[in-house]
């Protein structure tokens, strides 16, 4: 008698376990969280390139990315000491699944495609895309798209700047897809590739800082609905609706300009490719 109350009771408590378990796995799997209570987690590349941040040091808020980071924390009522950043490859943030970030900030497009895979807070910057090359290259003398057709051109891989050189300029040859702007800059040095497309801020930033000899050949003119840079988070982030409206109120109440004044400001000017 007693040991049939004893397996009763043990059949009773494997059949709640069983009902529990999947309940316990389904509230894990039903959205991505933040990453560390009473933390923001910000995401970006390695290395960090200006004039989106300076010195490959996000943390000390300078270049206009790291400064748009911490004005969104402290919307979302983050002070700077309470936000810890997280270096992940431009081509992990785009790809499925929970990151290591509550949100990443890297110069990536929001795009329809993209937001299969993660959620994008609104657009923090209006892009024009560049290409760039040295002197003396084939197309240093450059004035329209047509120009370009010709060329051997590339971009880092997984961005809308490759996409524009396949889908804007449809140029004769394959263009070259490279890991980062840095082994791409590279490439353009040695003479592997005839130029390189980047956003317009980065392209001012390499020909006048990283790149010897180098040269905006000029930008593409504006596309209607215009390319944006949004703040990228895990799909379905329990965080997407907070960060897209602190980056609102940045646009309504006029930071964002103000820090595209004090990062962006010569970086404007590029004769737009016909």
């Amino acid at each position: 008698m007693f040991n049939s109350k004893i397996k009763i009771a043990l059949v009773a408590l494997v059949a709640v376990v069983a009902i529990a378990i999947p309940v316990i796995n389904a509230k894990n799997n039903s959205g991505c969280g933040q990453i560390k209570e009473g933390v923001l987690t910000i995401g970006t590349d390695d290395p960090a390139y200006g004039p989106w941040f300076d010195n490959n040091t996000p943390s000390n808020g300078k270049g206009y990315e790291a400064a748009v980071a911490y004005a969104v924390a402290k919307e979302l009522g983050y002070s700077n000491d309470k936000v810890e950043w997280v270096k992940v490859p431009f081509n992990k943030v785009i790809q499925p699944g929970c990151k290591s970030f509550d949100f990443d900030i890297n110069q990536v497009s929001i795009t329809d495609e993209r937001k299969k895979a993660v959620d994008f807070s609104s657009g923090y910057y209006d892009v024009s895309q560049t290409v760039i090359t040295v002197k003396g290259s084939k197309i240093a003398g450059a004035k329209s798209i047509a120009d370009l057709k010709g060329a051997k051109l590339g971009a880092q891989v997984g961005t809308t700047s490759y996409a524009t050189i396949t889908d804007v300029i449809k140029p004769t040859q394959s263009p070259s897809v490279f890991d980062t702007n840095d082994v791409a800059k590279q490439a353009l040095s040695n003479g592997q590739i005839d130029g390189l497309v980047v956003d317009l801020p980065t392209a001012f930033y390499i020909t006048a800082v990283d790149l010897k000899d180098g040269l905006i050949v000029g930008q593409f003119p504006a596309q209607a609905g215009g390319e944006q840079f949004g703040l990228v988070l895990s799909k379905g982030s329990k965080l997407t609706k907070d960060v897209t409206a602190a980056v609102d109120a940045l646009r309504a109440n006029g930071t964002l300009a103000k820090i595209a004044d004090e990062w962006l400001a010569s970086t404007v000017g590029a004769p737009v490719l016909k």
